[in-house]
């Protein structure tokens, strides 16, 4: 049975002064340090303890950063501390205010994990004098809580994910405590908004708690936020609507903040223990109000009042840098009056070090939210057990003779994945309600939908034990699937080709996370973010054009060489291997495209395997090129153009005797970039010796064309390059009828192959395939379904 958060004896947690006078001095001058070292960052390079007179050149020419949410930050850290070590609890703290990073920082200064991480960073006035010199400056660290610092899951700079990473990170870790703080700017994102239903996903029996605390205080960069201007009353009945149970804790004076704030926590951690308590014990267990903060503070709290006649302590003007322009008369001044009101000679020894007597306040060893190994989840990172994929092999006795639904094999990879795993608890599969649509139902044979809120004798595979999470928000699967991975486990993220756009902005955050990570050498690596691409562009025989868009590999390819891998397996065979390698590969981010549909078997196992060890290679069985150069070279990329691009070598061959066809088949997608571009790319000489230096290439591409061009623009052959794919022709029709709308179909592929062989004389091979196309326009509108010939087509040359 997994421990709770605290014991059962919760005497006197409903104090309303449980601090001492000699505690609440001393978390108030915590306090007041984290705030002092959180402006220091912000305004100084050198005079760390201001024991001279502030000057001009102790301070920063480029003042970057943001205060406004630092001093709440800084508050909340404090008391978490607190909590900790009273209870001994295993915790972490999610940002999520953007730029919190200087509280952030300056909190694992003082608890010891910043100079533990970063040794020049020494815990003495020249440590915090390069600590201050180091924030926001050219070769320093950000303004966020980057991968730079210690104990983050969350960078923050993009705001809306910070909830979602807390209960991804929640999942499956039974005695873990995710403090996480939402900024009221934050809070009104769509992603953050739908995030508070992730409670209805969280089981006390097994996982582990997230404590929300919304930040109230006021303003985002020049205007109010929503929720700081609705009633009390209002803003109590949105989170009980929401499954929470609201403490506030509001005000502006310091030492009676402190004791509320304490009292509130010990309530709060009392509350999760007793859930997790009776969840534990009681088998009949209901779904909990979990306990949540509402945290109302002043903008800027404790810097100056006002700045040129202007009030800037609790308004906008306080979100960033809250007196700027240090040459102008006075401003100065009011900087070394602001820093010095924290008094930092009653901080700090003569040598620039907290205190004792504060530094004791702090968590020891991993109980320091800068240093719990879930913020760096690849120290935790255990392989998952994988079954051998060679077992699921489809079989295929010859080349596009048979059929198969190659996601459909991939489920019951899937499912044996989950089976061995389910005693480590340490994968999961999300997706936005479409297991079953994108044909991975048989891990229903072994697992269910999780979810704690109600459920009907009628519902289907849906449990409290469940680890498929369906919620239709790609926002949160993604959010919870990154907080799962950074945390130090794997995962599996399903999605309709279409909408996994909606989370592009996140896969761009979490793609940067990876960069960022390889160049810090104690951040080991995470398991990779997996996704599968599929219900894809070229069959939505019923939902049209509003299901296409397959120009998510066109945005992933920006990212570093380093992080993205794209693969199109053309069958079931290179799937299954495919998708082994992604599970077992470590901070990358892979992208799979791949059909549901019954569609036909290229390869057999063994095949499959070298195709796929290759990323790229010459289908020799369906090439006639012999030991010559062949007249044209037919490729694809995709399965649906892998079909097309073989109906259309089948046409030929038959069609216009003599000529000579090289097929390629391209598995993996960065391939096709040079070798000094990306570590999967071709050299000069291989990709040319695929090629050619100067035959016509014909290519069949899943997405948008101009993607191929951009990737092979420095070739030797791009100009006799010809790319075919998804222009925007879409609709409710047939398959093929869909491939015809954009010239990507076998006829139009053929007769743009006799197009660029003049030399070849094959005018009544192109007048025949255009009257196939016509002919077939006709039937579609006639019967509305393909012609049977297109429909049942197999490959047949020998």
């Amino acid at each position: 049975m997994p421990k709770t958060l605290v014991p059962e004896d919760t005497s006197n947690v409903l104090s309303k002064a449980p601090l001492s006078q000699t505690e609440l001095d001393n978390i108030e001058r915590y306090w007041r340090a984290a705030n002092y070292v959180s402006v220091g960052q912000i305004y100084l390079r050198d005079n760390p303890l201001l024991r001279e007179p502030l000057q001009l050149a102790h301070t920063k020419p480029r003042l970057l950063g943001h205060f406004g949410t630092t001093p709440g930050l800084n508050f909340i850290y404090a008391h978490m501390n607190r909590v900790i070590r009273k209870n001994d609890l295993n915790a972490i703290y999610v940002t999520g205010p953007g730029h919190g990073g200087p509280g952030i920082v300056a909190n694992t200064y003082l608890e010891g994990t910043y100079t533990e991480f970063y040794p020049a960073i020494t815990q003495d006035a020249a440590g915090m004098q390069r600590l201050f010199q180091q924030f926001s400056w050219p070769g320093g660290i950000p303004s966020h809580a980057s991968p730079d610092t210690p104990g983050s899951i969350n960078e923050g700079g993009e705001l809306g994910y910070s909830l979602l990473h807390a209960y991804g990170a929640a999942f499956d870790n039974p005695d873990l405590l995710v403090c996480c703080v939402v900024g009221d700017g934050e809070a009104e994102t769509g992603p953050l908004a739908t995030s508070w239903h992730s409670n209805k996903f969280l089981n006390p029996l097994r996982d582990g708690a997230v404590l929300p605390i919304l930040h109230l205080n006021g303003y985002k960069i020049a205007g109010p936020t929503v929720l700081a201007r609705i009633p009390k009353d209002e803003l109590a009945d949105l989170f009980k609507g929401y499954g929470y149970k609201p403490y506030f804790v509001e005000g502006d004076h310091p030492l009676p903040m402190h004791q509320l704030m304490a009292a509130t926590m010990d309530k709060i951690v009392a509350d999760i223990g007793s859930i997790q308590r009776d969840a534990r014990s009681n088998p009949s267990w209901q779904r909990p109000l979990w306990p949540m903060i509402i945290l109302r503070t002043p903008k800027g709290w404790t810097g100056p009042q006002t700045v040129d006649g202007l009030q800037v302590e609790g308004s906008f003007r306080s979100h960033q840098v809250p007196v700027a322009d240090l040459e102008k008369p006075g401003h100065l001044q009011i900087l070394e009056q602001w820093m010095l009101s924290y008094k930092p000679e009653d901080l700090f020894d003569d040598d620039g070090r907290l205190r004792p007597e504060l530094s004791t306040l702090a968590p020891q060893g991993k109980r320091r939210m800068g240093a719990n190994a879930h913020a760096n989840g690849g120290l935790l990172l255990e392989n998952l057990k994988m079954p051998d994929f060679r077992t699921y092999a489809v079989q295929v006795e010859k080349p596009g003779n048979s059929l198969e639904e190659s996601t459909k094999v991939l489920g019951r990879f899937l499912r044996d994945i989950l089976k061995l795993n389910a005693g480590s608890s340490n994968f999961r599969i999300m997706g936005p309600d479409e297991t079953d649509s994108n044909r991975l139902s048989s891990v229903f044979e072994v697992t269910d939908r999780v979810s704690v809120a109600k459920i009907l004798p009628t519902d289907s595979h849906i449990s409290h034990d469940g680890r498929v999470m369906e919620i239709l928000s790609e926002h949160c699967c993604q959010g919870w699937l990154e907080g799962y991975l950074l945390t130090g486990r794997h995962g599996f993220f399903s999605c309709y080709e279409a909408f996994i756009h909606i989370v592009t902005s996140m896969f761009n955050q979490h793609a940067k996370w990876l960069e960022a990570v390889r160049h810090i050498p104690w951040r080991s690596p995470i398991a990779s973010l997996n996704y599968l691409l599929t219900s894809h562009v070229w069959r939505q025989d019923h939902n049209g054009f509003s299901h296409q868009d397959p120009g998510f590999l066109d945005n992933a390819v920006n990212k570093k060489a380093a992080v993205v891998r794209a693969y199109f397996p053309p069958d079931a065979n290179c799937l299954l291997s495919v998708a082994d390698h992604c599970l077992r590969s470590r901070n990358y981010v892979n992208i799979i495209v791949a059909g549901k549909q019954p569609e036909l078997q290229w390869l057999d196992m063994p095949s499959a395997i070298e195709h796929c060890a290759s990323g790229i290679g010459v289908w020799k069985w369906a090439s006639n090129e012999g030991s010559g150069d062949p007249d044209v070279v037919l490729a694809c990329a995709g399965d649906v153009p892998t079909l097309e691009i073989l109906a259309a070598t089948s046409l030929l061959r038959e069609h216009v005797p003599g000529i000579k066809i090289r097929v390629v088949n391209v598995m993996d997608l960065m391939t096709l970039q040079p070798a000094g571009e990306h570590p999967h790319g071709l050299s000069d000489e291989r990709f040319d010796a695929l090629f050619t230096t100067d035959k016509p290439v014909i290519f069949a591409y899943h997405g948008y064309p101009w993607l191929i061009h951009r990737l092979c623009y420095r070739r030797h052959n791009h100009d006799n390059l010809h790319v075919r794919g998804y222009k925007e022709e879409g609709t409710t029709t047939t398959p093929f009828d869909m491939v015809v709308r954009n010239n990507m179909d076998r006829f139009q592929l053929a007769i743009d192959t006799l197009h660029r062989l003049p030399h070849i004389k094959a005018e009544s091979a192109v007048q025949f395939f255009e009257g196939k196309l016509a002919e077939h326009k006709e039937y579609v509108s006639l019967h509305g379904e393909d012609m049977p010939e297109i429909a049942n087509w197999r490959w047949s040359l020998a």
